[in-house]
């Protein structure tokens, strides 16, 4: 599902800051793996990479059995849509629409009629335990309950790789745990691949398993 290579990434400045220097990584379909590492290792810029969202200055990385660098923007744009889901510590809910549309938004972005992305948003919301609050607004949910409409909102569509960055540095510890649960069984349940970037020994417990990124490169903790 995912093969990386050799992947490098550089920032310019008064000194040359190496934040990958030739990571491998392979994760199959069904595999839910974590990834930790101090701050600024460039945990965030891995995802990044995989999502097409930046270039590496080296290296191959693969979502697919698709090459990333034969891509252009708008073709990234057409991969992250439809094979890619996201879970952020700040949950990118949108105020102005309710639980239920927020969850929609990304089979609307792909123009999926409108009863079927419904129905999506519903099963998905049953999923997480949100079906009641449907035709909620996000200021009527707590920051767990955010989190988890988030976590519906990335699996939707049926994503083939699942990309999650710090999704409970917000939260109190049991809302926390609740999320991460719900993260994993949804990964499994829906047959896709998962990355889990975390802080927390106990939340990379969760995963299947744990590797650890470091200046030097990526290894198995």
């Amino acid at each position: 599902m995912l093969s990386i290579r050799g992947l490098t990434k550089a920032y310019d400045g008064p000194r040359k800051r190496i934040v990958l220097p030739g990571v491998d990584l392979e994760l199959a379909r069904g595999e839910y793996v974590a990834v930790m590492g101090e701050s600024g290792i460039g945990k965030s810029t891995l995802l990044n990479l995989i999502a097409g969202l930046e270039r590496p200055d080296a290296g191959t990385i693969e979502v697919d059995g698709i090459d990333l660098a034969r891509l252009d923007d708008e073709a990234l744009t057409r991969l992250r849509g439809g094979r890619l889901g996201f879970v952020f510590q700040a949950f990118h809910i949108l105020p102005y629409l309710t639980v239920a549309q927020n969850v929609e938004l990304p089979l609307r972005l792909q123009h999926a009629p409108e009863d079927d992305s419904r129905t999506r948003s519903l099963q998905m919301l049953r999923a997480v335990g949100l079906e009641d609050r449907a035709g909620s607004l996000p200021r009527e949910l707590s920051g767990g309950e955010l989190q988890r409409v988030a976590i519906a909102r990335a699996l939707a569509h049926r994503p083939k790789l699942v990309l999650a960055d710090e999704p409970t540095g917000n939260l109190d510890p049991d809302s926390a745990r609740q999320v991460l649960d719900l993260l994993r069984s949804q990964v499994k349940a829906n047959g896709a691949a998962g990355i889990l970037v975390t802080h927390s020994k106990s939340a990379a417990e969760t995963t299947d398993r744990v590797y650890v990124l470091t200046a030097a490169g990526i290894r198995s903790a």
